[in-house]
């Protein structure tokens, strides 16, 4: 459920970064908005790695989530980033 979560908030990331983005230079810009989004969502699931390894799960444990956790809303972004 956490990973769900989790998931969901780099939605919300992507969504603030895109209309952040077209306020900012318009649908034009959107684009500039998703790769924007690509280091802060790289921090975001790097920072829940490191909680779940607080949390007593090991590296290795913990590896296969962060990927999962980054590369679903990484690739909306890059698709976004792509079809703008």
């Amino acid at each position: 459920m956490h990973t769900l979560l989790v998931i969901g908030g780099g939605f919300l990331l992507l969504g603030a970064c895109l209309g952040i983005a077209k306020i900012a230079g318009g649908s034009a810009a959107m684009g500039k908005g998703a790769l924007v989004f690509l280091p802060l969502w790289l921090i975001g699931a790097a920072i829940n790695l490191m909680n779940g390894v607080r949390a007593g799960y090991t590296i290795r444990e913990e590896l296969p989530v962060f990927v999962l956790i980054f590369a679903v809303p990484a690739a909306a972004a890059i698709l976004f980033w792509r079809h703008s």
